[in-house]
């Protein structure tokens, strides 16, 4: 880290000051809270470079003094510095091909408000109305101080909506007029306000990176039970994205066929993993002609009551992906996978020892297993995910930043590797520091 106190004055020495402020609220983010000399020591600049940009963040609304730390030491309790939760706002949209929700949150990562709509997609031009009528009833909730601290709109969606169809047994309504659609630029024609997207996997593994299991974890795949299965993968504190942004997409991964009668014959002599590893499954298992009028309350339901056909479809999903993550261990050799779902309750822990039963089954000899942990955020982990976009894109640390550079337009930003916002440096800094439990 640069020492901007012993800089000279100009542009270089305003790009470098600006770039450690945004180290300190990225550390922030992931520790939850941290001390001036927990700062200084973590950046490695001096007390008088780390008190001016605490006092300039502090001026600006982003950070606030949250009281004192007693440990019994000598010397004067330390100051315990957070994010301020009204410093920013942002908008996330999860787009999927059975639901659409829409969440406002504030810069502590604090979901404030919410739309969810349960159906099948529709066409794109009714989609955006449904999106701009659900962004302005949430934007009521702000003042109007706060709406003018509102950073933008983070959107996270599977890539190739119309694909996939058969495998997941939807029927076809809309999803084509998709193909060629872009969203991202049609919100921000709409709203007025910057779009930043991101596939709906990765989105996820975001919101677990910054604000769950992964401010004690480096090295993780995530994994998110959804209408299809979703993923994203986290090395090194940093999201892997890949050079298609579909990095840890294990949607695509080949595995056996169904042995469950409802499932549809697949196209080959293997199956794709969302074939059988999705709550479309689900459904479709749980009522084979009308599975599509099925909700995600008919299906939390049916893991209430212990149906049996939940406990059949469990288990074919189970060995589907215990295959999958074998393939996903022998190549990345990570020691922990996190697993969200769009169902909460029972669902969570029963799947979870399933899936850990069905992992060690699949084990070659001498080879170890990964831990299987559940996530933070359930069914708010895509919309979590979504929401932080625009607030990593306007106050993380990016390169840009100290080479002069432009940013590129902001509906492209979220999907370029310069510009996405998740610096492994700034990350890792973080992680020695306390990081108190934080509930959203």
């Amino acid at each position: 880290m640069v020492d901007t106190s012993k800089t000279g004055r100009g542009s270089n020495s305003a790009q470098l000051r600006r770039y450690n402020e945004r180290i300190v609220l990225q550390i922030l983010r992931r520790a939850g809270e941290a001390s001036k000399a927990e700062l200084a020591r973590a950046v490695q600049l001096t007390n008088a470079a780390i008190g001016a940009i605490i006092q300039n963040l502090i001026d600006e609304g982003l950070i606030i003094e949250a009281g004192k730390r007693h440990d019994g030491s000598r010397g004067q309790p330390a100051t315990i510095l957070r994010l301020a939760p009204h410093g920013a706002y942002s908008f996330g949209v999860r787009l999927d091909r059975t639901n659409m929700e829409t969440v406002l949150m504030d810069f502590s990562g604090k979901i404030i408000d919410r739309r969810l709509h349960d159906l099948i997609l529709p066409a794109p031009d009714k989609a955006l109305e449904i999106l701009k009528d659900d962004l302005d009833s949430l934007r009521a909730n702000l003042s109007e101080t706060g709406q003018t601290r509102i950073t933008g709109i983070g959107l996270a969606q599977p890539f190739n909506l119309g694909a996939w169809l058969h495998e997941l047994g939807l029927p076809e309504a809309h999803f084509k007029d998709w193909d060629d659609y872009d969203l991202a630029n049609a919100l921000q024609e709409a709203t007025g306000l910057p779009v930043f997207s991101e596939n709906d996997g990765t989105a996820a593994a975001v919101a677990e990176l910054f604000y769950g299991l992964g401010r004690q974890n480096d090295n993780f795949l995530y994994l998110f039970l959804g209408p299809a299965i979703g993923g994203g993968l986290i090395l090194k504190g940093d999201v892997v994205r890949g050079m298609s942004g579909n990095a840890g997409d294990v949607a695509m991964m080949p595995v056996p066929p169904s042995s469950l009668p409802t499932a549809p014959p697949p196209r080959q002599h293997w199956d794709l993993l969302l074939a059988r590893a999705s709550l479309v499954s689900l459904a479709r298992h749980m009522a084979p002609d009308d599975f599509a009028k099925l909700s995600r309350n008919d299906l939390q339901d049916a893991v209430e009551r212990n149906d049996t056909r939940f406990h059949e479809w469990m288990e074919d999903c189970s060995a589907a992906i215990a295959l999958a993550l074998r393939s996903a261990y022998a190549l990345l050799d990570v020691p922990l996978v996190i697993l969200d779902c769009d169902l909460d309750g029972p669902f969570h822990e029963l799947f979870r020892q399933a899936l850990h039963t069905a992992v060690e089954n699949a084990a070659p000899e001498k080879r170890q297993s990964p831990e299987i942990e559940i996530g933070s955020f359930g069914q708010d982990a895509g919309a979590i995910g979504a929401a932080s976009l625009p607030q990593f894109f306007n106050f993380s640390p990016r390169a840009t930043i100290l080479t002069g550079g432009k940013d590129k337009g902001p509906a492209g930003a979220g999907n370029t590797e310069e510009n996405a916002g998740f610096p492994a440096r700034a990350a890792r800094l973080g992680s020695h520091l306390a990081t108190p439990n934080r509930s959203n």
